[in-house]
């Protein structure tokens, strides 16, 4: 049992966001919104060859040119590039135009070397070496299991088998990557749109060869990272080693374009699944070979978490014969990071849609099978609350049964996740007049962070979320983690719930008064005389938590005729243990939900085969989900306060794509088996494009290399 209050005012309730107003008004100072006097603009030459030798780079062209103040090489002597985009100098000058010029005239000496773009075209035994000194761009498999899986096979009274991918993802946050760093003297400081100040504080210290005291990281609010802005990434040290030369301050935020190229994304997979069970629906065995595809490489360097393509197999479901079998590919192309859930929603649509076929050839209920394998009680629960929320039972048909062109489709999934987290430190100053600040070393990066700290201190105090300061964001401030991996709010809560007891026992000393919230409040900090009261809380263990689960059912109406999707109804039912504000809980539930609805019906990077350039790099020609494309979301939370406090982002976004793609293949009897499930790959599944080749023969040729 956690000690968070039965009785509360604000905890569990919906309280609007603190820094609401700060942030419509466009007082909220993002980092790419800072502009120090003197400020330069900076700008990136890239790799314009998906692979090179590069020899020799001629700086001198740019430095001629007015208005530029530096320039400088990403690394001195020759090189490999590896993908089209790869950095190779930067420059700096007085005006944004003046730096493109300059990186534009830079002479770069290199020798273009064959490349190869695309997952099945890499594993041929001719295709050009992404590392030459590899025999092959398929890594060796990573291989585990439990029981004898043939036997299990053996004793199964039904076998479905399938082939699923999915496509890779750009995570395409608002606020793209990048900041503004001054260099002053022998210390440095820096406006970093990051999930995580303290990280970039090391990364810079290490890059530059400074003590980290001497590095100081701002981020008071930020646009968005998804996973992908833990680091301080090599634009961040190209803009601190820009200013160093030109002793000024240097501002290099990516463009759209170079942001699709260069600072992550989300691996694609290709899975073969074999799985077998009782004519009860009891699973027996299940296998899967997979292959998944980072780019060039796993982990960019500003990524964070788990990065390369590996998944967890089978998916939440207890299974007790398994065998699996997972190989990286490289490619020329920009470097995965972690994003959102990494590996879970990939994982999911391969289980999902694998249960969905199982439970129609033993003809049973979907959810039923799910209710049958599903380990996790909490999650059966969940299912059974979604089920009379979203009417499942009323709703549920055989696959395309619905008449007429515009047919009609549910589908249902579930997922886990992780989550906790702990070490978090924050300090509260009391003033004399009742006014207080709480300042802590975590990072808003979107979530309401500062609306949470405000619940908690005004719920614990006495007072109201509007009365408490917060400020957030600088690394001189008591440290915490990186926000990843929904481990921000299971962190930084307990350390609040500290540091409010401990200024209350040290008002309670100060003051002679022995209580202290509330309306005594500000009658106890009166006696504190001329001095503010400072004092220091850390995590407590008891107050939060990990482990979360939840369930999603969607409705769907295929329209044969063109092949397009309306999304009619998304329930989702999930538990992230304390609620400490139920309305910013809602919003990160909508923007979990929202990312899986563009996993499942639009998002695709897309790379030219001949010259390896990302052919959508921009929010006009990579489709995201708008208004327009989003049906209500049905929310419903449990609120579980004796579990103490349990992060929400992650968990969310990982079935929707699945319970997506379950119902459009209940609404028109065949399944499409790769993401996203777009018009044409619809109207291909039923046998509407004369001539169009079954994704699955080219995929085959992965698992026969």
């Amino acid at each position: 049992m956690s000690d968070w209050p039965s009785e509360t005012r604000f905890l569990g309730k919906s309280t609007p966001r603190i820094d609401g107003p700060a942030k419509v008004t466009g007082a909220a100072k993002y980092p790419s919104d800072q502009q120090p006097a003197g400020m330069l603009y900076g700008a990136i030459l890239r790799s314009k060859w998906p692979a090179a030798r590069v020899r020799s780079i001629d700086l001198e062209p740019a430095r001629r040119l007015p208005g530029v103040r530096a320039a400088i090489v990403v690394r001195d002597g020759e090189r490999t590039v590896r993908y089209y985009g790869d950095e190779l100098a930067a420059v700096a000058a007085t005006t944004q135009r003046a730096a493109l010029e300059a990186i534009a005239v830079i002479r770069v000496d290199a020798e273009p070397l064959p490349f190869v773009v695309d997952e099945v075209s890499a594993v041929r035994s001719d295709a050009p070496r992404v590392f030459s000194d590899e025999a092959s761009n398929k890594g060796e498999p990573r291989t585990g299991g439990q029981g004898d899986v043939d036997v299990g096979f053996a004793e199964a009274d039904v076998v479905v088998e399938g082939m699923f991918a999915t496509q890779v993802e750009i995570h395409h946050p608002m606020e793209t990557h990048g900041g503004t760093a001054d260099f002053r003297g022998d210390e440095l400081t820096v406006w970093h749109s990051t999930q995580g100040i303290s990280s970039v504080r090391d990364g810079l210290s290490d890059a530059l060869d400074l003590p980290q005291s001497k590095v100081r990281v701002l981020c008071s609010y930020m646009g968005g990272g998804f996973g992908a802005k833990f680091g301080a990434g090599v634009e961040g040290v190209l803009a601190a080693r820009l200013s160093r030369e030109a002793g000024a301050p240097v501002r290099l935020v990516l463009s759209r374009f170079d942001q699709s190229l260069a600072v992550g994304n989300r691996p694609s997979t290709f899975q073969k699944i074999r799985l077998g069970a009782k004519s009860d629906g009891t699973l027996k065995a299940f296998s899967i070979e997979s292959y998944g595809c980072a780019g060039y490489a796993a982990g960019g360097p500003s990524a964070g978490g788990s990065t390369n393509s590996a998944f967890p197999a089978p998916y939440i479901y207890r299974v007790p014969n398994t065998r699996t079998s997972h190989r990286e590919i490289s490619i020329n192309t920009g470097p995965a990071a972690a994003f959102r859930a990494p590996g879970h929603p990939a994982a999911s649509f391969g289980m999902e849609s694998i249960m969905d076929d199982l439970a129609l050839r033993l003809g049973m209920d979907p959810m039923e099978l799910r209710l049958r394998n599903d380990p996790s009680e909490l999650r059966r629960r969940e299912y059974a609350m979604a089920a009379e929320r979203f009417g499942w039972k009323a709703k549920y048909a055989p696959p395309g049964s619905s008449s007429g062109p515009l047919k009609r489709g549910v589908g249902c999934a579930g997922a886990t996740w992780g989550g906790g987290g702990r070490g978090t430190q924050a300090e509260m100053e009391v003033n004399p007049d009742g006014t207080l600040e709480i300042r802590c070393g975590t990072q808003d990066l979107g979530t309401g962070t500062h609306t949470l700290i405000a619940v908690i201190a005004a719920e614990l105090l006495g007072l109201e979320p509007a009365d408490i300061g917060v400020r957030l964001g600088d690394t001189r401030f008591p440290p915490s983690g990186g926000s990843g991996g929904s481990t921000t709010a299971a962190s930084v809560s307990p350390a609040i719930y500290d540091v409010c007891e401990k200024a209350m026992e040290e008002l309670k000393k100060a003051s002679g008064l022995d209580y202290v919230r509330g309306a005594s409040w500000k009658q106890a900090c009166r006696k504190l005389g001329i001095s503010p009261l400072v004092v220091r809380g850390q995590w407590r263990e008891g107050l939060s938590s990990r482990g979360a689960g939840g369930v999603q059912m969607a409705e769907v109406e295929v329209d044969t005729e063109t092949g397009f999707v309306r999304l009619v109804r998304i329930v989702c039912v999930q538990d992230c243990g304390t609620v400490v504000n139920k309305l910013t809980c809602e919003s990160q539930i909508n923007g979990g939900v929202i990312m899986g609805i563009g996993y499942a019906l639009y998002e695709n990077r897309v790379v030219d085969r001949a010259t390896g350039v990302i052919l959508n790099p921009n929010l006009e020609t990579y489709k995201v989900p708008g208004f327009g494309d989003l049906p209500p979301i049905d929310i419903v939370l449990l609120d579980m306060p004796e579990r103490g406090v349990i992060g929400i982002g992650e968990p969310v976004t990982i079935p929707t794509a699945s319970a997506i793609a379950n119902a459009v293949a209940n609404a028109i009897g065949v399944r499409v088996t790769s993401l996203p499930i777009t018009p044409d790959k619809v109207l291909a599944a039923l046998g509407r494009i004369p001539g169009r080749k079954n994704p699955h023969e080219e995929w085959k040729s992965l698992f026969e290399t």
